[in-house]
């Protein structure tokens, strides 16, 4: 498991970047790596595109980011996620609280 983030140059956006199993032993590492911007993003992307697996864990970790961000008027997307993990979003009804693309 490996998440790397990417702040934006005009640091309005935050991409996070999930490679491998997104479960509980990513816990700490996804909280550090919004938490280092200090709140200066105002819109947030996790790509999924390299996510092999993703547990309740994981949901959990992407409802902490959405408080994080603002509740209800946070601005995140979920950006290429595999057909398994669409399929875990969906059955949660994630689409409901994020944005799937």
């Amino acid at each position: 498991m490996t998440i790397t983030s990417t702040l934006s140059a005009d640091g309005q956006e935050l991409t996070l970047h999930i490679r491998g199993r997104f479960d509980f032993n990513s816990h700490q590492a996804f909280r550090d790596a919004y938490q280092r911007v200090n709140g200066l993003a105002r819109r947030y992307v996790v790509d999924l595109g390299g996510a092999t697996y993703l547990d309740s864990s994981a949901l959990g970790m992407l409802l902490l980011l959405r408080d994080h961000a603002g509740g209800d008027n946070a601005q995140i997307r979920l950006i290429n996620c595999n057909a398994d993990v669409r399929k875990v979003l969906s059955i949660s009804n994630f689409q409901q609280l994020f944005v799937i693309d």
